[in-house]
């Protein structure tokens, strides 16, 4: 990993994503994740509540952890956006290629029930 904020992810499967309510009340979610270039790739449905958190406010923090969310690593601050359609087809073929058969059982389920995703792009600040 080209960054050093994003040297705690190497080797990593998840990261646990803060992301802000309106009242500044943070929300915890582990997820997925892909880096390439210093910037982390990570995906959700559209209408998932870290989507419209994301939305209203940007400013997010990241941390290495496991599945069930327990952080193994130091926070680090960042700023996600959500990416236009071409850049959601690079970030889903970079998380297809780290979790491979699990992620592609996913993109045939959520296909199969017509539910929209969106790609989000997180950068350390």
């Amino acid at each position: 990993m080209k960054d050093e904020k994003l040297a705690g992810f190497a080797g990593q499967k998840y990261l646990n994503l803060a992301t802000y309510r309106k009242n500044g009340t943070a929300v915890y979610t582990p997820l997925w994740f892909a880096e390439e270039g210093g910037q982390i790739y990570v995906y959700s449905l559209a209408n998932a509540g870290k989507v419209k958190r994301i939305r209203n406010n940007p400013r997010v923090k990241i941390a290495p952890c496991d599945i069930r969310g327990n952080v193994k690593g130091e926070w680090v601050e960042a700023e996600a956006r959500i990416v236009d359609p071409a850049a959601a087809v690079h970030g889903h073929k970079l998380l297809t290629r780290k979790y491979g058969l699990l992620k592609r059982l996913g993109d045939f389920f959520s296909k199969l029930r017509k539910r929209d995703r969106v790609v989000m792009t997180i950068r350390p600040v």
